[in-house]
């Protein structure tokens, strides 16, 4: 009798998601550490979330989870606890600032990139319950040209690539885009990349980075770039970091919290995606399962 009820309230859950659309999947990731990537995740949350939007953030950076910094929290649970404690995707979930939810990436989970296609298998059946959960999921990984990093870049439909007027920062996200070139061009062609330059002292300079890189990674690796907005560099951002607030709680009215606003809306309204068919959490780690075996 047990095993009936269990398999109807299975059915029921099934049922439930599959009258539900898939929620809106963005990567976050860089070439270079340091250029405020999970600082773009966490403030674009609280953006999205003034929308009123669910948002879960998921922190990919296995071992260097940040997210958990900025927001002021410690977790009590986290990716760790999902894979090798039997918790449920719900017990994880750590609450943070306007009801945002985040998965923390905490430490020890490298394993991830070892595990067993049984492994792999119970881990994308429990993460897909996310797409239940959110209308938009933010995905934060490492920074650099990891095969880990890669394989979430390819799996995604839309992709924000973050960088600053740095010279190293601008090589090391040529370095992202040309390691993606050399994956077979089916598995990253309907991977949208959204250049974000963060720290711009104006607009001007971030178009004219924009139009740089555009131009060169178009001409050698046949790659386009959409523009997604830039961010100056404020000091209420550096000042928010230290009191571990988001800045766009904590200075809404300065100018790096003002583009976020910008960016969100650019992201939302964002065309092409609206075009794509097969999006959500599902394809994302379908994709990356499909890598892993290929590998």
């Amino acid at each position: 009798m047990d095993q009936a009820i269990n398999l109807r309230n299975m059915m029921r859950k099934k049922q439930s998601f599959s009258n539900k659309s898939s929620s809106k999947v963005i990567t976050v990731t860089s070439g270079k550490g340091g250029v405020g990537k999970s600082n773009v995740s966490v403030n674009l949350a609280i953006n999205f979330k003034k929308m009123g939007k669910r948002v879960v953030i998921f922190d990919a950076d296995f071992g260097l989870a940040n997210i958990e910094v900025i927001f002021g929290i410690i977790p009590k649970y986290n990716l760790f606890d999902l894979i090798y404690n039997g918790m449920s995707i719900e017990e994880v979930l750590t609450s943070g600032p306007l009801g945002i939810e985040f998965i923390s990436g905490g430490s020890g989970v490298q394993e991830l990139i070892n595990l067993s296609k049984d492994q792999l298998n119970f881990l994308n059946e429990k993460l897909l319950e996310l797409d239940h959960l959110a209308d938009i999921i933010i995905i934060d990984t490492g920074a650099g040209i990891s095969d880990s990093v890669l394989d979430f870049i390819v799996s995604s439909n839309e992709v924000i690539l973050v960088t600053t007027p740095e010279p190293t920062s601008i090589t090391d996200a040529y370095a992202v885009l040309k390691a993606l070139k050399n994956r077979k061009r089916e598995e990253y062609k309907s991977t949208d990349i959204n250049l974000l330059v963060n720290r711009v002292s104006s607009e001007s300079e971030g178009l004219e980075i924009y139009n740089k890189l555009n131009k060169v990674t178009n001409k050698f690796l046949g790659i386009g770039l959409n523009n997604i907005g830039f961010l100056p560099q404020d000091g209420y951002l550096t000042k928010a970091v230290i009191q571990q607030k988001p800045v766009s709680i904590l200075y809404p009215r300065s100018k790096v919290a003002k583009a976020f606003e910008v960016v969100a809306g650019n992201l939302l309204n964002h065309s092409t995606y609206k075009a794509k068919q097969d999006v959500g959490l599902r394809s994302v780690f379908n994709n990356l399962m499909k890598f892993k075996k290929n590998k």
